[in-house]
């Protein structure tokens, strides 16, 4: 399981040379939202979202709350200093916002994206890693927001986990607000239940194979200053 939808590869011939559960084609894939429930989906009212905010930050995550998608791009690229080397995780979320063209599409950025996948997959694999999991900013979105301020993210591969994790310098995480869940336990149900479905969907649309939960990484806890929340008054990514 991806990030969670498609952003663009820089070009056929880098992604032909990467593996499939690593990179997604540049055409848009449109996935049906049959799967989603309004458990999944609904908005948290803002009593809730303001809760989660206090408990994002004391464990260490600054957050923004903007309302739109371009308060979002704009939010998210104000935090990046021009010539940062930035790796653009796999995400519906980043696609949508523009995030992901605003850095891959010929920006004031070093995009390690486009560094990455201009290597040969079979015989480079290793530099492909520690370019991708080591940037000076990892950008994504995550699965859940548990409303004690845990962050919840599924993978197939893990590709993007060890940035989030480690290696990257800084890591900003924009999130649509539907994301947020009561507990850990939600959040694990959230994933099984609603975005594998999708991502599922969007992975065979894409390159032909079912996607899967190959691991799940949740963040408790951060010293201040490394990871960052944009989370959106909207519904958006899986």
């Amino acid at each position: 399981m991806s990030g969670q939808a498609s952003v663009a590869a820089p070009s056929r011939s880098a992604s032909s040379r990467a593996s499939p559960t690593a990179i997604c084609p540049r055409r848009r894939i449109t996935v049906s939202t049959t799967y989603a429930s309004d458990r999944f989906t609904a908005l948290p009212d803002d009593q809730t979202l303001a809760a989660t905010v206090v408990a994002l930050e004391e464990h260490g995550f600054s957050v923004d709350v903007v309302d739109g998608l371009d308060a979002a791009r704009d939010a998210v690229l104000a935090r990046i200093p021009r010539g940062s080397s930035v790796m653009t995780n796999t995400s519906v979320t980043l696609q949508e916002t523009g995030i992901a063209d605003a850095i891959n599409d010929g920006g004031p950025y070093e995009s390690a994206r486009n560094k990455m996948f201009a290597l040969d997959f079979a015989t480079q694999v290793q530099e492909m890693k520690a370019i991708g999991g080591q940037p000076d900013y990892a950008l994504g979105s995550v699965h859940a927001v548990t409303r004690d301020g845990t962050l919840v993210i599924a993978s197939a591969s893990g590709s993007q986990l060890a940035s989030y994790a480690w290696g990257a310098a800084n890591v900003i995480f924009v999130v649509g607000a539907q994301k947020l869940v009561p507990t850990v336990e939600a959040a694990h149900e959230r994933i099984y239940q609603h975005s594998l479905k999708l991502e599922d969907a969007r992975a065979y649309a894409a390159y032909g194979q079912n996607s899967s939960v190959g691991k799940v990484l949740e963040i408790h806890l951060e010293p201040p200053g490394r990871i960052h929340v944009v989370l959106i008054r909207q519904s958006i990514g899986f």
